[in-house]
């Protein structure tokens, strides 16, 4: 759910890397709205480190540009490892960790229509849930839940509050195929966590922790009396047309509409991990879209249209993000510099099956990265890194 932190051991259902084979690294592309023949075609810096990246042995890559130079889509490798056809055009794909921006985009209206104080207890909302074990929801805040500097333990099983450990932590760590089909409630995985004891002090750092994007979903179900996902379509989806992007239905294992399968590495073979309940990830990460709309949703939130200027700039308050050195972590915003110094806005999302990496850069120019294969080093994740960065830095 997270893209940043990697994995250089062997994966179950880990959430960050994995790479697959991929023989023939064909560059396709298709461009939609873009006037001439250059903005059909990656620049050479693109071009390069999308071909590297597949040379890595990840199945496919797709990147996604959409700013003042229009809307352009490359790919290089394909979305099928079976039919080898390429990802497909406005390729839906599951999200991962991205969904914790639009949970703290809703909790930040709340905050703006009154409903809901960021510097109170989360227990005001979520009474007797954050508790047992020596966590103590009278004091954790709102606000210390959607920076991860809450302390509370994550409920699958990862997270050492080391913050340099190399495994991601959105996995249940499953050896067995049933789970991938489990169905399971937020509040159930919530009182798994409480099992455990905190990770750290509440308040003396941040430490990316999935258990506190379970908790913000659960209280804008508390708040609204209505399904997390309703709301996220009430508020984001439907004001921005983002037609592509939905939240799962209840025990949905597919992905609607065109998209590329996804795979994962078992035992070093790479694993068709498009279909699974993604109920264990709920509002941290189970989310689907299109690049497209993951461009179009960023840039309406970083330019003002999703929140109103007080709510935008306390998402942005940032603390230092233990998952990458040198960014920070907002409120579901990472913030940090690419290699030409342009400032980026963003997120990132890792599933089993998929991995995207995005931002937006000051003027406008939003970029999505997907790979249909998790990585599994860090030169694997570095490789993913690069291709952002070499679309940010020559659009």
């Amino acid at each position: 759910m997270n893209p940043f932190r990697r994995n250089s051991g062997k994966a179950a259902l880990s959430v960050v890397v994995v790479g697959a084979v991929l023989a023939a690294a064909a560059c396709g592309e298709a461009s939609v709205g873009a006037p001439d023949e250059a903005a059909k075609t990656p620049s050479p810096a693109v071009a390069t480190a999308m071909e590297k990246l597949v040379r890595q042995g990840f199945p496919g890559v797709q990147v996604v540009i959409d700013g003042p130079a229009g809307h352009r889509t490359f790919t290089v490798g394909v979305g099928d490892l079976n039919t080898r056809a390429p990802f497909p055009d406005d390729a839906r794909v599951r999200i991962g960790s991205n969904t914790k921006t639009f949970v703290a985009t809703v909790i930040m209206q709340l905050v703006a229509e009154g409903k809901v104080d960021l510097d109170a207890p989360i227990e005001r909302y979520l009474p007797g849930v954050v508790r047992g074990n020596g966590n103590d929801g009278n004091r954790i805040t709102v606000r210390q839940v959607l920076q991860h500097t809450s302390g509370v333990p994550d409920y699958l099983g990862r997270g050492s509050g080391d913050g340099i450990t190399t495994q991601h932590s959105e996995q249940l760590d499953p050896d067995e195929e049933t789970l991938r089909w489990q169905h399971f409630e937020m509040t159930e995985l919530v009182r798994r966590a409480m099992t455990m004891p905190p990770q750290f002090e509440t308040g003396a750092k941040s430490v990316y922790t999935n258990t506190n994007y379970l908790l913000a979903g659960l209280l804008i179900e508390r708040v609204t009396g209505n399904p997390a996902a309703d709301e996220i379509g009430r508020r984001i989806l439907a004001p921005l047309g983002l037609r592509d992007t939905y939240v799962p239905a209840a025990r949905e294992t597919g992905i609607r509409g065109p998209h590329a399968r996804g795979y994962h590495r078992v035992d070093g073979e790479p694993i068709d991990f498009t279909d699974f309940d993604p109920s264990w990830a709920a509002t941290a990460g189970d989310m689907v879209a299109t690049a497209t709309d993951m461009n179009r949703f960023f840039t309406a939130l970083l330019s003002g249209k999703l929140l109103a200027p007080a709510q935008l700039a306390e998402m942005k308050r940032t603390v230092p993000f233990d998952r990458m050195p040198g960014a920070d972590y907002g409120l579901a915003l990472i913030h940090r510099t690419a290699p030409c110094g342009a400032q980026v806005w963003g997120h990132g999302g890792s599933i089993p099956g998929f991995e995207t990496r995005n931002g937006v850069t000051a003027d406008g120019t939003a970029v999505t990265v997907t790979v249909n294969q998790l990585p599994t080093t860090e030169e694997q994740a570095d490789a993913v890194n690069d291709v952002l960065d070499a679309a940010l830095c020559a659009s």
